[in-house]
């Protein structure tokens, strides 16, 4: 079974989809199994790989929502052999209305993954930037949360109820979910205020912040428009580098768990 990780941050803005796509790119270079769950209705995951979200049969949602075996072709492969895809469509916008009523409505996703996360080293789940039952359900069924952060101000704001939300699933429906770690992200070093953010986010979380920052880079920015991870993009740019970076402190840090 492999590892269900939530990336989640109830603020937008700050590199979760950027840090989601990445990171699993870089990992899958390492000879990781990887999938990336697409569980935000914008499907910026999903473009950002390629995936053309307005041609698709079926997604994330049609996996949640069907009784019985899942649909065909709901996994989708990328430019990537060890990256594969559960993408988003517009039809995930109104999931969070229909899941109010349902019976077991915090637990839809992870009997949807029951089956197919078996068949990966690790699953990441991209969250949408919002406190509501998808998340939730992203929560459920996670073993644990990759919470990022920017280097900007009010970075530590909303955390304390970021914080908030995960002990209270774990309360309610997932008492062993840990935090994975903290990426720092745009982080620009030319500025008082990214080192400033970086000392604080450091003092708040300890040992959970990982040592490789994510610096602000145009390359990060560009490459979701061409539907590729930077690291096909650009594999020499300094965004390419630093989640490469990342992935090796990441898996390190797996191997000490």
């Amino acid at each position: 079974m492999g590892k269900i990780i939530a990336v989640f941050n109830q603020k937008g803005g700050v590199g979760k989809t950027t840090t989601a796509v990445n990171l699993s790119a870089c990992l899958s270079l390492k000879d990781k199994k990887v999938l990336l769950v697409d569980l935000d209705p914008q499907g910026n995951a999903s473009s950002g790989l390629g995936i053309q979200r307005n041609q698709l049969e079926a997604s994330i949602y049609e996996l949640m929502f069907s009784e019985g075996e899942p649909p065909e072709g709901t996994i989708l492969s990328t430019p990537l052999p060890g990256l594969d895809v559960l993408p988003s469509t517009a039809d995930l916008a109104g999931a969070e209305v229909e899941l109010v009523n349902l019976p077991r409505r915090e637990y839809l996703l992870k009997d949807a993954l029951a089956d197919c996360s078996k068949d990966y080293d690790f699953v990441f789940i991209d969250c949408p930037p919002t406190l509501g039952l998808l998340s939730v359900n992203a929560l459920t069924a996670a073993d644990s949360v990759l919470i990022p952060i920017q280097c900007e101000y009010y970075a530590l704001e909303g955390v304390s109820e970021l914080l908030r939300t995960i002990d209270l699933v774990r309360a309610s429906t997932n008492p062993d979910l840990e935090i994975q770690g903290i990426v720092l992200s745009m982080y620009d070093g030319r500025t008082n205020l990214s080192i400033q953010v970086v000392e604080e986010v450091k003092k708040y979380f300890r040992d959970k912040v990982y040592t490789s920052i994510i610096p602000r880079n145009i390359r990060l920015a560009e490459a979701p428009s061409y539907g590729l991870p930077a690291i096909l993009y650009d594999p020499r740019s300094r965004g390419a580098d630093a989640y490469m970076q990342l992935a090796d402190e990441f898996v390190e840090m797996e191997e000490y768990r």
